[in-house]
């Protein structure tokens, strides 16, 4: 049947570019090609055309397949909200949220799921190119998987297995997942490749024939690194590479425990007159920042408590002091109000917090999730953009009436009496050229990228990239 496996010998092995490359080199062959993720796990998100949500690693391969966002492309996405939990959403909803140990007694029943979605995928497409999760040789985990060698012998496609050479020890990652797994899983592997590696390809020839020969497996090549990789939307706030830059507007964004929609700063990094940081925990605020954005988060209670444990709300004030800006998203938004009352418990124990005190607003879990694409218009520069909504929680207060942003005439969003601390619920809004150029020349910097044709024109050189060192016929042929 037409599709195609690539699982991974760890996470961050660059399983998400692979797909989403060869994802481009199939349509380019004219095919029409979907992604498919059986079980993700990430906070970051972004909204399907059918209300939906799935992972960001998902709606960037879909757009290498020049598709639509489809729930049916993630079936199964977890959002981590605590150490030990995770929202569960199947098919786009939320349906639960469960424990560790609670999850492994839900994955039998979402099995179903998984299958239909795939199922669907596969009538309607010349090919489905798969993306696994996590490791297959992760065996403890091996009963009920649905994401990697479960899903594969369940619906019958083979496997390619991606090493990285990057992170060292390639060959042990590669030879010794074939050592673990049952001769039923290994017998789904049709080979494997090398990924990032940096330097002459022809250095590894050896440690290549050693790992066909080991394993048996056929090799479809080694990929040198791909350098452009971090011009595409990342899915791992870790994986978030801004250039550094050592002058330009100085944006610093809070890098929170539970970050969630974190590439709407992608946009950002590509600016030549941005410098971007990523703080992490146990860094204060730089004093040349310029501004400061509290970005989403899954756990927004949780998130304001680890903000004020690395001391940022006192760093805030002083960045205030300094006549800083301040930006909050989503989350970040909810942070920067009065209040902030839980009283069902849907992000944790129940409760209410005081906000951080910067804007006049305050807000309320609520069991309703808001899905959906927005158009908006910038209440500033009365320009209209695109951006999406993704959240739980009402926000009211006297700062709505300096809105962010208008929706369907309504105000969205919320500004100091200052003007200098603003917050919205719109993800996206950078991703919006004219917005970006907008936003931008409001600090007296100058726009330069073109954020969606970047992208694109990444997309195909990534495919190139793909073509130019590895068998990507014979990958396509295993799946026809």
């Amino acid at each position: 049947m037409p599709a195609l496996m690539i699982q991974g010998t760890g996470s961050n092995v660059g399983k998400s570019m692979l797909v989403a490359g060869l994802c481009r080199a199939a349509r380019r062959r004219g095919l029409s090609v979907a992604p498919f993720k059986p079980q993700n796990m990430s906070n970051n998100a972004a909204v399907t055309s059918d209300g939906g949500e799935i992972g960001r690693a998902q709606a960037l391969q879909a757009l290498a397949c020049g598709l639509p966002l489809h729930t049916d492309m993630n079936p199964v996405l977890l959002k981590p909200e605590t150490d030990t939990g995770a929202q569960v959403v199947v098919q786009g909803r939320r349906i639960a949220r469960a424990e560790a140990g609670r999850y492994a007694e839900l994955k039998p029943k979402l099995r179903g799921a998984v299958l239909e979605s795939f199922e669907r995928l596969r009538t309607a497409h010349d090919l489905v190119i798969v993306e696994g999760a996590g490791s297959p040789a992760e065996v403890n985990l091996r009963a009920n998987d649905i994401a990697n060698m479960g899903f594969a012998t369940a619906a019958g496609v083979p496997v390619v297995l991606a090493g990285d050479i990057d992170r060292g020890g390639v060959i042990a990652q590669v030879v010794g997942t074939q050592a673990v797994l049952s001769d039923e899983d290994n017998a789904m592997i049709a080979g494997f490749l090398i990924n990032r590696f940096r330097g002459d390809p022809r250095l590894f020839g050896d440690g290549y024939r050693l790992i066909e020969a080991r394993t048996g497996w056929r090799g479809f090549g080694v990929l040198p690194w791909f350098p452009d990789a971090w011009k595409l939307p990342a899915e791992d706030a870790l994986d978030l590479h801004a250039p550094r830059r050592t002058n330009g507007l100085h944006v610093v964004c809070l890098a929170l425990s539970r970050v969630a929609n974190f590439d709407d700063l992608d946009p950002l990094t590509q600016e030549d007159g941005v410098r971007l940081t990523m703080l992490g925990p146990g860094r204060a605020i730089p004093g040349d920042a310029d501004v400061v954005i509290l970005p989403g988060s899954k756990s927004t209670r949780g998130d304001l408590a680890f903000l004020r444990a690395q001391g940022w709300d006192v760093d805030l004030a002083a960045h205030l002091h300094r006549g800083g800006h301040v930006l909050g998203i989503c989350g970040g938004y909810q942070m920067l109000g009065q209040s902030i009352a839980d009283p069902d418990g849907i992000e944790g124990a129940p409760g209410q917090d005081a906000g951080l005190g910067l804007l006049q607003i305050d807000t309320v879990m609520t069991g309703d999730k808001r899905l959906t694409e927005t158009r908006a218009t910038h209440a500033a520069t009365g320009l209209p953009f695109d951006g999406y909504e993704i959240h739980i929680g009402r926000s009211d207060g006297p700062d709505l009436a300096r809105p962010f942003a208008h929706v369907n005439g309504r105000p969205e969003g919320a500004t100091s009496a200052d003007g200098r601390v603003t917050g919205s619920y719109l993800h996206g809004m950078f991703r919006d050229d004219a917005f970006r150029a907008a936003w931008l020349a409001g600090f007296g910097v100058s726009a330069s990228g073109r954020y969606g044709a970047t992208v694109e024109t990444v997309l195909d050189a990534l495919a190139d990239h793909m073509e130019a060192h590895l068998d990507v016929p014979g990958l396509l042929a295993l799946a026809r």
